[in-house]
């Protein structure tokens, strides 16, 4: 992943071999604390959501480096040699750190996730693809579009992840996106709603409006 500082990313990834990430409720909730400590210090996060086997985030690049901020470090294979870490880094490490507790929640061994996290820019000058296709299980839309509507359409997309995959009828039912907070329904901190106003129209959504929206791409 290559992240320019300013920039509109989708990032995605998802169970090796489509496996299981999330197992329980309080995994999802395990793993929002996770993207709290390592995606905040460097992004903005305008969407999310959750599946049982794989996640999607929306998120506006403020810093490329941070400063470290957990004892998780130590277990980077290159030694540290000074007080950052790149954003790249601290997915990484997220995602291990959150692996070696499902490993230990589940008696297992091995990846969790797929070896390569990715991140598509949104609105950078030469960082679109025209259309977007399935990606090892994770269906991307194709679509042709001009650049500014590319955040909207991801924004939309991520939102209704849950009702393309067959798991509940309406977007609001899902409980680990970030839905329920742009319709007022449930007033979580972690997506930046002041930014993503500067990217996306979500102010004068109900509910069927944004599913009439989501219907027509």
């Amino acid at each position: 992943m290559q992240f320019q500082k300013g920039y509109l990313y989708h990032i995605y990834n998802q169970g090796n071999n489509r496996q299981k990430i999330f197992f329980h409720p309080k995994n999802y909730l395990f793993f929002l604390n996770k993207t709290r400590t390592y995606l905040l210090p460097y992004a903005d996060v305008l969407a999310w959501c959750l599946m049982p086997n794989h996640f999607h985030f929306m998120v506006l690049v403020k810093e490329i480096a941070a400063d470290r901020m957990s004892s998780d470090r130590m277990t980077m294979s290159h030694p540290i040699t000074n007080n950052k870490t790149s954003f790249n880094n601290s997915i990484a490490i997220m995602l291990r750190s959150y692996t070696r507790a499902i490993n230990n929640q589940e008696k297992r061994s091995g990846s969790l996730f797929k070896a390569h996290t990715k991140a598509i820019c949104l609105n950078c000058p030469k960082g679109i693809t025209p259309s977007w296709f399935s990606d090892n299980g994770i269906t991307r839309m194709n679509i042709s579009n001009v650049e500014r509507a590319y955040p909207q359409i991801c924004f939309n997309y991520i939102h209704q992840n849950p009702v393309k995959s067959g798991i509940v009828k309406k977007a609001q039912d899902w409980e680990f996106s970030s839905i329920k907070d742009y319709l007022g329904i449930r007033n979580g901190k972690l997506i930046n709603k002041r930014t993503a106003l500067e990217y996306v129209n979500f102010n004068a959504y109900s509910y069927d409006e944004y599913h009439y929206c989501l219907s027509h791409y």
